[in-house]
């Protein structure tokens, strides 16, 4: 686990000024009490390394102080620009969650580029919100919580379950989605789980990994017009919300090529704040289906957890 050491915290009543060592921060709902970006959004607090200061100083040829990028808590030890949304950080009951890296620079109309000529806030900073209240002083230790994004993919066939032939939707729906976390820089915990075309059986392991706040939910197998084929209607009947565009550009853009692809029900939407995703059981089909699902994952869970990047 890595900690980070907090080596300054500071705050403004102006947005777009310069931000004043002060010697504890107090740290609410709402963000850091007397701080002009405290706020019911999702900026509330702010993050710059001194490894981020020090390549600024280079560039500037002066000696900088803290705060004077307007970030509300300077830190050393690790890059925080390596940081994802969703990440945490935690220091005794204080709990902040990361929800923005970098921002739009306000080019000559802000204070903090004339002062300094340069900004690396834009490229460098961090932003979270407050999960949890808290204290936080000169001194302290963050201790950083990488997001692991939970996993789960269910396989949906009698002949498989019964080990009659062997899976393959599963496992290579498994490497597909290690492969794009990992390029994304995620961490990622998944599971396997194979059943036959129960409805029943497949009704209480969506619940049970929606109860568990699963993140990310596939289910391969089950989704033509066969009578066994019952996955999409079990899933569409736990969903909250559903979102049927991805599929219907899967089947619009693979059924002008293969016309079978159109007899497909696939099917995508949300539980609570769990994604589920019922794919067909072919494996060329797990590849096309997940290469379009992956392109929205992020920004899914950005719209769940009410990040606005506007």
């Amino acid at each position: 686990m890595e900690k980070i050491k907090v080596l300054s915290v500071n705050i403004s009543e102006w947005k777009g000024t310069i931000k004043i060592p002060v010697d504890k921060i107090s740290l609410t709902n709402i963000g850091i009490l007397g701080d002009a970006h405290a706020g019911k959004w999702h900026r509330q607090v702010s993050l710059l390394g001194k490894e981020s200061i020090d390549k600024a100083e280079q560039e500037i040829g002066r000696k900088l102080t803290y705060g004077e990028f307007a970030e509300n808590i300077t830190t050393e030890g690790f890059p925080l620009y390596q940081m994802k949304p969703f990440d945490r950080l935690v220091c005794g009951n204080l709990l902040l969650e990361v929800t923005q890296i970098g921002k739009k620079c306000h080019g000559t109309n802000c204070a903090i580029y004339q002062e300094t000529g340069n900004c690396v806030m834009p490229k460098e900073g961090i932003f979270c919100r407050v999960i949890q209240d808290g204290e936080l002083k000169k001194g302290d230790l963050l201790e950083y919580h990488p997001r692991i994004i939970r996993t789960h993919i269910i396989t949906l066939s009698d002949r498989a379950s019964q080990g009659i032939y062997e899976d393959k939707s599963g496992p290579l729906l498994k490497k597909l989605t290690e492969s794009f976390f990992a390029e994304a820089g995620r961490s990622v915990s998944i599971e396997n789980s194979g059943i036959p075309d129960d409805e029943i059986l497949l009704e209480e392991l969506l619940k049970s990994l929606i109860e568990k706040n699963t993140d990310i939910i596939f289910t391969t197998g089950g989704t033509g017009i066969g009578p066994r084929d019952i996955t999409p209607d079990v899933v569409k009947a736990l969903l909250d919300k559903e979102i049927p565009g991805i599929m219907e550009m899967i089947r619009v853009k693979y059924g002008m090529q293969f016309p079978n692809v159109l007899i497909s029900r696939s099917i995508a939407g949300v539980a609570g704040k769990t994604l589920i995703y019922a794919l067909p059981g072919n494996p060329k089909a797990v590849k096309e289906y997940s290469d379009e699902i992956f392109k929205t994952v992020e920004h899914s869970f950005r719209m769940l957890y009410n990040i606005d990047e506007h």
